[in-house]
């Protein structure tokens, strides 16, 4: 087998293409022939050694994949060898092959390509814990999504509408404003253009009229705090991430003037602490995938050669959607 390894988490440079022993599953493992492998921010942040978990060295990176299962450890009753899954398992999936835990893998329905299934789970899980779990997001509500344009962003787009709710969608380009029309959004804000919390308040009804009811936020930095000022009573301000880099702070006179909550998401948290509600949360996402209510936005597909590159264009913010390299 071959795999991009990381021996010195300095960044994407470091990264180097090698040919390894292929691994032997343990008990409760599978061995995945990847097909396909996307990029998220986290396998940015893992290799810089900027994110929370900190794998031992060296580690290949790659947290979410789609293949084939050539061989099942001992214990393993759910997978068979020729099955087609995908997976979500931190790290491994910048390669030709590797071993996963056989319990994080989620089986593909017939006919779900590899594609599709390799920019699956992170999004939608995110998104449906986010939106449909923390937020509690009713029909007829409004959400504000920032960073719309993006891998969680876009999810987050088409979820809301599959619950019923009317969509704001804020990005940095009128190019990917237009994207996140064409997915589902009422409306559109070109945040670069034009003033965030003015642009709430004209779409919203001015000064006096009500905010967005939910905000889902994985942006961070300078937006934070005018999209929470232009929330709505009783609103729900969703923390998902902080692609644009520092943590951003608020006054917490803010929520308490606004009847509002700041609700912390973490879906890797949920799919531990609570397995059963996960697991029925992916049965629902993978009954709308089949439906047609949610599809992965694919910016591009890339050979896993060509990785660096891969990074260098998430690095540069031009991503719609997500990255995903083949095998």
């Amino acid at each position: 087998m071959h795999a991009w390894l990381c021996d010195n988490p300095i960044g994407v440079d470091a990264l180097t293409w090698q040919e390894l022993p292929t691994p032997v599953p343990k008990a409760g493992e599978v061995l995945i022939e990847i097909k396909a492998a996307s990029l998220n921010f986290p396998d940015l942040l893992i290799v810089q050694n900027k994110y929370q978990m900190k794998p031992p060295l060296p580690f290949v990176p790659g947290s979410e994949y789609a293949g084939i299962v050539q061989a099942v450890g001992e214990g393993v009753t759910h997978l068979k060898v020729g099955q087609h899954v995908a997976c979500l398992s931190g790290t491994g999936g910048f390669a030709t092959h590797t071993v996963a835990p056989a319990a994080l893998c989620m089986p593909l329905p017939p006919g779900f390509p590899f594609v599709d299934a390799a920019a699956f789970i992170m999004i939608y899980a995110t998104s449906h814990h986010a939106l449909v779990d923390r937020a509690q997001l009713k029909p007829g509500e409004t959400v504000l999504v920032l960073g719309a344009a993006g891998g969680v962003g876009t999810s987050a787009i088409q979820i809301a509408k599959a619950v019923g709710a009317r969509v704001i969608a804020a990005a940095s380009t009128d190019e990917k404003c237009a994207l996140c029309k064409s997915i589902g959004a009422d409306e559109t804000i070109n945040y670069t253009t034009s003033d965030l919390r003015e642009s709430i308040k004209a779409l919203i009804g001015g000064k006096n009229g009500n905010g967005p009811d939910v905000v889902y936020d994985p942006v961070g930095g300078d937006y934070t705090e005018p999209a929470f000022r232009s929330i709505a009573w009783r609103g729900r301000y969703l923390v998902v991430g902080f692609a644009s880099g520092p943590t951003p702070s608020l006054p917490l006179n803010l929520p308490l003037l606004k009847g509002a909550s700041i609700v912390g998401v973490f879906w890797g948290g949920f799919a531990k602490a609570e397995p059963k509600a996960n697991a029925a949360m992916m049965g629902e996402l993978a009954s709308w995938y089949a439906q047609g209510k949610i599809k992965p936005v694919i910016d591009s597909t890339m050979s896993m050669a060509e990785l660096k590159a891969a990074y260098a264009h998430m690095g540069s913010r031009g991503v719609k959607g997500k990255l995903v390299m083949v095998n």
